[in-house]
């Protein structure tokens, strides 16, 4: 199993119901795409040092969980990920920072 963990950053604030359909939005998507086998995301909790973050500060981070590298190539081409990228990013636009790797634990 590898995993997929992405950083994402709104780079203006963003409505918590907003983000929660963005969130909703990626797992339908991928879980849907029969090439995802574990999804989690969760928001990112501010602390003051966050102020002095040297690239940018978190909105939220998801982790997919995929069978090999096959998997994980294929799901950067999952049907439908173009439209929900371009979808939110008109409608509030973000970052992302993502690392592949084995489990951390």
């Amino acid at each position: 199993m590898l995993n997929h963990t992405m950083i994402v950053s709104f780079d203006q604030p963003i409505p918590d119901a907003e983000l929660d359909q963005y969130l909703k939005d990626i797992e339908h998507l991928l879980l849907g795409s029969g090439r995802v086998e574990t999804f989690a995301a969760r928001r990112h909790i501010r602390v003051p040092a966050d102020d002095h973050s040297p690239v940018f500060v978190a909105s939220a981070i998801i982790q997919l969980g995929v069978a090999d590298v096959d998997a994980l190539n294929a799901v950067f081409t999952v049907p439908g990920t173009e439209d929900l990228i371009q979808h939110w990013q008109s409608r509030h636009p973000y970052q992302v920072v993502w690392t592949n790797h084995e489990a951390l634990s």
